[in-house]
């Protein structure tokens, strides 16, 4: 398997106020753990700044305006509850939407079997209309989305397995058939959706609630009997993934328990979906994962999965 990684500097420059969850420090110790020998293989690509038409792809231009009209030219702005922006805060988001878009460009083009795009700040949150719960733009919509206009991708599935429920992706996709959604997270929980009964209008959304305190054995069951099995009748010729790392049994926000190693099994799963369908094309982007030891331990071995197939 071939697995790029995209990563640029600009990432550490979206500032939070000291003590916020998603902090520059969350990619800092992502880079000591791929310092190890085991990423020698690991291609590392510099992300480059995407276009506000990508932006467009999955938000109309008002929702656009209203994050530049936002960017403060020095210290911190608070856009809603835990939502800041930084001055290089839209640079950041829109470099990792290039980042996000990059990789799907690679694996269509048979660059690369799979990649991981280690960008902030993360994106599922973002609903059509609006930012929230850290994220700006919902980089994992836009992903889809350019895969099907650059791409002519037709049957996409995201798989969502932060914490959080991706409230903002469901949003996006809620009556677009094109699209499978399916996520994993803990409920209740922040923001408040993804109860199995919000199924889409086209039935295009699964939800797996977690119950709290919830651990490996149950995300397994809930990941192969919900989400295995309407991926295996979607046949998705993509699959992308929001890797949210915060259901790690270290995350201070979270109580779902699980270890590193189930992220290597969810990945190991996912990608043989892709090798039946999809060509083996999986593009993955971080998402939470607040816990420094735990978020560079289960994101390293999701990573090594991607590189060893």
């Amino acid at each position: 398997m071939t697995t790029f990684l995209y990563e640029n500097p600009v990432f550490l420059e979206h500032k939070v106020p000291e003590g916020h969850p998603e902090r520059p420090d969350r990619l800092r110790a992502l880079n000591l753990a791929l310092d190890h020998p085991n990423f020698a293989e690991l291609k590392r690509v510099e992300a480059s700044k995407g276009s506000e038409d990508l932006v467009l792809l999955a938000h109309p231009e008002q929702h656009l305006r209203s994050i530049v009209r936002e960017i403060p030219e020095e210290d911190i702005n608070q856009l809603e509850a835990d939502t800041y922006a930084s001055p290089q805060s839209l640079v950041a988001a829109l470099t990792a939407i290039g980042g996000a878009a990059a990789a799907v460009d690679a694996v269509f083009a048979g660059d690369a079997d799979n990649a991981f795009v280690a960008a902030r700040p993360p994106g599922h949150h973002a609903e059509k209309n609006k930012a929230m719960g850290f994220c700006f733009f919902n980089t994992v919509a836009i992903a889809a989305r350019h895969a099907q206009k650059a791409h002519g991708a037709e049957r996409i599935a995201i798989v969502d397995w932060d914490v959080h429920h991706g409230n903002g992706t469901q949003d996006i996709f809620w009556d677009d058939p094109s699209v499978l959604f399916c996520s994993t997270h803990q409920m209740p929980l922040y923001p408040g959706t993804g109860a199995k009964d919000e199924t889409g209008i086209k039935h295009n959304i699964v939800n797996a609630p977690l119950s709290p305190n919830s651990g490996s054995e149950h995300f397994r069951d809930a990941f192969r009997t919900r989400i295995l099995n309407a991926l295996d009748d979607f046949r998705p010729d993509f699959v992308l993934i929001s890797a949210g790392f915060d259901a790690h049994h270290r995350d201070p926000l979270a109580q779902i328990n699980l270890m590193a190693e189930d992220f290597d099994w969810a990945t190991g799963r996912l990608m043989e979906i892709a090798g039946r369908s999809a060509g083996n094309r999986v593009v993955s982007l971080l998402e939470g994962g607040y816990d420094l030891q735990g978020l560079a331990e289960s994101a390293g071995m999701h990573i090594l999965r991607l590189m060893r197939g």
